[in-house]
């Protein structure tokens, strides 16, 4: 079952990768013009804050998880050869809002299988520990082939065709997204019981930290009234049957949805650090729009621009891999030390982008610059994700801790799309002022992270500050 789920999450993920860059040089294709491939780009994004809660909340209450993600890489897909086939022959206003409905289905290709893994690894608690890891290496996996496909594919049959290939790769994952566990009581995850005992030497950070919904209600929900509806009691059916249950249901994600706004918001170390990686994930939007256009301006060739971001996914990689062999930050205390790794990753970024910039101005004008420009990228955007990871993972409460995970990675989400669709009109006049622009937004981050007077942890909010 394992086996299953991964050949078939690394082909979402993968196609998931390919999607945005694939409308990037499609549009720049057909029209000539940067602004309806990054729009496309921004209405794929921006409506994923929308469905990435929802439908995590939808995933957890079905029986049969598997066919929801099974209906939802189908839209997805169908959603993604539309766009692509209306390219150059339907208004752009009309392609765009294509892709906002397409986008709801997006976090299924992510966020969506994750949190089916206890239902594929089973109860065995080491089991899921390693299907976990596996897990999260496809998300590396993705992000190296997808855009490296979308330049390969671009360069040899055009922008269409890596629209085409990324759907087929959705469709691949079908058959093992249908045939995903049903949840039943039996398999239903224990920690999903808010009133259940935790295992035995059980820590609340145990589970792992993910940029995407782990799909965990919150604690202080009904311990039955939340369950799908086959998997309540007879009484309790008949109780909040009805027309009453959409209602429930609907004040149940509200509740939710509120419950980590407030935890975010409430911490303010947490707050801090998620400002500033949605400032700078604003400004990685503008770098993936300009990334075409600057090798455009380079080459001749866009694709050869797309390839910049397999060069940024591998750089990431690397650097991530070798801060794990560190086992993290070299330092006694690690709490500031992962804020340090944060804020000089993000301005690592920032350097990469001033460097992209400068390679596209009429004095340099190398494409060499540009990959050592978009490695530097990388060497920051690794890092800087699993920082943001260890912090929210050390200042989010335990019992809101997925609800914290999922607000984040939604804000971060809406962030790119913004910064996607700010690149476009800048883009339109050279990749060098998107870049420029975006590198401007990551020092504001850095400013935002450094910001520490006042601010406080999850223990400095009971009366201890940090300085």
């Amino acid at each position: 079952m394992l086996t299953r789920y991964m050949a078939g999450v690394v082909a979402a993920r993968t196609g998931d990768e390919m999607s945005g860059p694939a409308l990037l040089v499609a549009g720049l294709a057909a029209t000539g013009s940067p602004l309806l491939g990054a729009s496309l780009l921004a209405g794929l994004t921006v409506s994923a804050a929308v469905g990435g809660p929802l439908l995590g909340v939808l995933l957890d209450r079905a029986r049969r998880p598997g066919r929801l993600l099974a209906c939802c890489l189908l839209g997805y897909a169908t959603g993604l050869l539309l766009v692509a086939g209306g390219v150059g022959r339907v208004p752009g206003t009309a392609l765009v809002a294509l892709a906002v409905v397409t986008g709801l289905a997006g976090p299924a290709l992510t966020g969506g299988w994750t949190g089916q893994l206890p239902l594929v690894s089973g109860p065995d608690r080491g089991r899921l520990a390693r299907a976990t890891a596996l897990d999260a290496m496809t998300y590396n996996v993705a992000g190296l082939a997808g855009p490296a496909a979308v330049g390969v594919i671009a360069a040899v049959a055009g922008g269409p065709a890596a629209v085409l290939v990324s759907a087929a790769l959705l469709l691949t994952a079908l058959p093992a997204a249908w045939t995903l566990p049903t949840r039943t009581p039996q398999n239903r995850p224990a920690h999903a019981h808010p009133t259940s005992a935790p295992p035995t030497g059980a820590r609340p950070h145990d589970r792992p930290a993910l940029d995407h919904p782990t799909l965990d209600p919150p604690s202080h929900a009904h311990p039955t009234s939340d369950l799908p509806a086959d998997n309540r009691p007879k009484g309790e059916r008949r109780r909040f049957g009805g027309l009453s249950s959409p209602v429930r249901a609907a004040g149940a994600v509200a509740r939710e949805m509120a419950a980590g706004v407030r935890a975010v918001l409430g911490n303010r170390v947490l707050g801090r650090a998620t400002a500033g990686s949605m400032v700078s994930c604003a400004g990685a939007g503008m770098f993936v729009v300009s990334a075409p256009v600057l090798g455009l301006e380079l080459t001749g060739d866009s694709s050869r621009g797309t390839l910049l971001l397999a060069v940024t996914a591998a750089a990431g990689l690397a650097a991530n891999g070798l801060l794990a062999w560190r086992g993290g930050p070299r330092r006694r205390n690690p709490t500031p030390a992962w804020d340090a790794t944060l804020t000089w990753s993000t301005a690592l970024v920032g350097a990469g982008m001033t460097l992209a910039a400068m390679a596209g101005t009429a004095l340099v004008g190398a494409y060499w610059i540009a990959v050592v420009a978009a490695g530097l990228v990388g060497a920051g955007e690794g890092p800087q994700l699993t920082a943001l990871f260890a912090v929210r993972q050390r200042e989010a409460p335990a019992v809101l801790r997925s609800q914290v995970f999922t607000t984040g990675a939604s804000l971060k989400i809406t962030s790119f799309a913004v910064g996607s669709a700010l690149a476009g009109p800048l883009s339109t006049q050279s990749a060098t002022a998107a870049l420029l622009t975006g590198a401007a937004l990551q020092a504001v981050a850095v400013y935002v992270l450094l910001r520490r007077r006042g601010w406080r942890t999850a223990a400095g909010d009971a009366g201890t500050s940090r300085r």
